[in-house]
């Protein structure tokens, strides 16, 4: 028997999601922050004060929120299998015919369906039907604390680059300055999110400039207006 293994790009979902999602909150919420006190007329250190603010403020956001996300999926995953475990041990026949039926409908003649059930539960019956009756494969399992410091951690990667920017470049060209090194952060990440993920990376790097240029133009908006004197 020969055994071929391949590398399915599936098996980066996980992990991508939340760090694309991540470092993308990360340009975006930080840069427009940055962009609208600066359009405000603050002065550069308040500026880099807020900017620091939003960003440890939106890593521990991302974190906590990613964490109870993929917590709350997680627990709905381990209580299926908790309850499909005492099902297996109190009506083992219904669960084979099951696990059958399941087969039959993906074009598998009943009698074959039966003998690949009575093989698989005999090998591992649980991990049968967590993945063909439960849909829940090991490569796509919650895992809540690694989903947290992904986005966290790509946060804050994200971040860093307009706050930084905000130290170095001279007041007035600060709005500006980040805008534009924003866009071409975003560029890069959806080239590179697109590439990793197999997709096209004009369509991803279109859709990241897209919305981080309109949340970044909607903030100086309302810096502007609220920051102007009446």
């Amino acid at each position: 028997m020969i055994l071929h293994s391949e590398g399915h790009r599936s098996g980066n979902i996980g992990w991508l999601r939340a760090a694309v999602m991540g470092a993308n909150d990360g340009i975006v919420s930080t840069a427009s922050i940055i962009v609208g006190v600066a359009a405000a007329h603050a002065t550069q250190h308040s500026v880099f004060v807020a900017g620091a603010a939003g960003l440890v403020a939106g890593a521990m956001s991302m974190a906590a929120g990613e964490y109870v996300s993929v917590s709350s999926q997680s627990d709905t995953e381990n209580a299926d299998l908790a309850r499909e475990k005492v099902e297996l041990a109190t009506q083992y026949d219904f669960e084979r015919e099951e696990l059958a039926g399941i087969y039959v409908t993906r074009g598998v003649s009943h009698a074959l369906a039966v003998q690949v059930a009575d093989e698989l539960m005999a090998h591992d019956a649980l991990g049968a039907h967590a993945r063909d009756e439960l849909g829940i494969l090991d490569m796509h399992r919650a895992r809540p604390l690694q989903a947290a410091l992904a986005s966290a951690a790509a946060f804050s990667v994200g971040g860093i680059l307009p706050v930084l920017l905000v130290m170095f470049v001279p007041e007035a060209q600060i709005a500006v300055t980040v805008v534009a090194a924003s866009l071409i952060s975003l560029v890069a990440l959806g080239v590179l999110s697109a590439r990793v993920g197999g997709a096209s990376s004009v369509q991803a790097a279109a859709r990241v400039l897209f919305w981080g240029a309109l949340a970044m133009a909607l903030t100086y908006g309302v810096g502007a207006l609220i920051g102007t004197p009446v």
